[in-house]
């Protein structure tokens, strides 16, 4: 407590500080939007670099700004809070004129957007929006929503329940589903889980569906900072727990590929893929190489796929119209609720892939290569 009283304190210092300089320096908001891109900074804080898919949003930030013409200062902090504050804050003092902040914790960066706001520096949510703030300016991200839906119905379609046009499939229950949901501390993860539990809820509720574990809360089936031993831990309790009387798991709805591969790790582990007893439908998220890899060889079910590289251009776009003194063009004006205000957001499209999407979304489009695919593993 003591440690993050501290941080929110020198954050509030900070922001009174800089709401007395009167200086016309760097992020001070007395630029006239007519500078040329190599005399403006924009600062980007990403959370983690343990997650291939966060590598990929920073890269494609930083060098489509830098493609540019604009000076960008990449920040990654570890999943470390405090680590994240203090870049945040020294980005500010440093003299950035729009920060791009892909935060940790949605509720952890108050005083460093109050310092932000004090200054005139624009703020642009990426991907995770943050929450309890008036000074949040901008959100680039997908339909959140639509991700859950699309992994509610890719687990479905997995189990033969649906069929990829949505029509009714030939499986009939009941089978056997766990469920597994985000950090609680990313807004995103509320998204992800109504939109998955509002498809998967009619075949719960009618019997099609058993959840043995019978945990079906976010709080029960949350993966703090969606870390993959987390998952493989969690699935490893469930299987003894609530699969020790010879029963079987059918399919498992996880948010994100990590969790995906923590989850399938406990499953191989217990036997599952060996024989008669063949893998559960694992869903996923972000189309990570390994996964990929893993969808081609038939182990995970599927992924929803989003384009970083247009989160990242839209981010860009973002920034540009703000220091230009426009208003970013938003097109969702109305679902993004912080707590505080609406933000208005951009939001992009999803996609799922099965194996047998893999070449036509991904390879096709440039994304990963046959070859990446082929090795799970992506080219340096």
């Amino acid at each position: 407590m003591g440690r993050k009283f501290l941080v929110a304190l020198g954050g509030a210092a900070l922001a009174l500080s800089l709401a007395a300089c009167s200086g016309g320096g760097a992020g001070s908001g007395e630029k006239s939007g007519d500078e040329k891109p190599s005399d403006l900074t924009i600062g980007v804080s990403m959370p983690t670099q343990t997650s291939e898919r966060w590598i990929a949003d920073g890269n494609a930030v930083k060098s489509k700004l830098e493609a540019k013409g604009y000076k960008v200062d990449l920040q990654y902090a570890g999943d470390d809070i405090p680590t994240q504050s203090q870049q945040v804050d020294q980005m500010i003092t440093q003299g950035a004129d729009v920060l791009v902040l892909a935060a940790i914790d949605g509720t952890a960066l108050s005083s460093q957007l109050q310092a932000a706001a004090a200054a005139k520096i624009p703020v642009i949510s990426y991907d995770r929006l943050i929450r309890g703030s008036k000074d949040v300016d901008f959100y680039v991200s997908f339909d959140n929503y639509k991700v859950g839906v699309a992994q509610g119905t890719a687990l479905l379609v997995g189990l033969g329940l649906l069929n990829k046009d949505g029509s009714k499939g030939t499986a009939k229950g009941p089978l056997n589903v766990e469920l597994f949901a985000g950090s609680l501390d990313d807004n995103n993860t509320q998204y992800f889980f109504g939109g998955a539990m509002d498809t998967l809820k009619p075949f719960i509720e009618n019997g099609t569906l058993v959840v043995k574990s019978k945990q079906t809360t976010p709080e029960q089936v949350a993966i703090l900072r969606w870390q993959q031993e987390t998952a493989q831990k969690r699935m490893e309790n469930l299987l003894t727990s609530s699969y020790n009387d010879g029963s079987k798991v059918d399919g498992v709805l996880s948010p994100y590929d990590g969790i995906s591969r923590g989850i399938i790790t406990a499953l191989q582990n217990a036997g599952y893929g060996k024989g008669a007893k063949k893998l559960p439908v694992v869903t996923g998220q972000d189309a990570e190489i390994a996964s990929i890899k893993l969808i081609n060889d038939g182990v995970q079910s599927s992924t929803v796929f989003k384009d970083t590289r247009l989160l990242a251009e839209q981010a860009v776009n973002a920034a540009e119209a703000f220091l230009q003194k426009k208003q970013p063009q938003a097109n969702d004006t109305q679902t993004y609720n912080n707590g505080v205000k609406v933000v208005p957001a951009y939001l992009l499209p999803i996609a799922t892939v099965y194996k047998d999407d893999i070449k036509a979304t991904l390879i096709d489009s440039g994304y990963w290569t046959a070859e990446e695919v082929a090795a799970g593993q992506a080219k340096k």
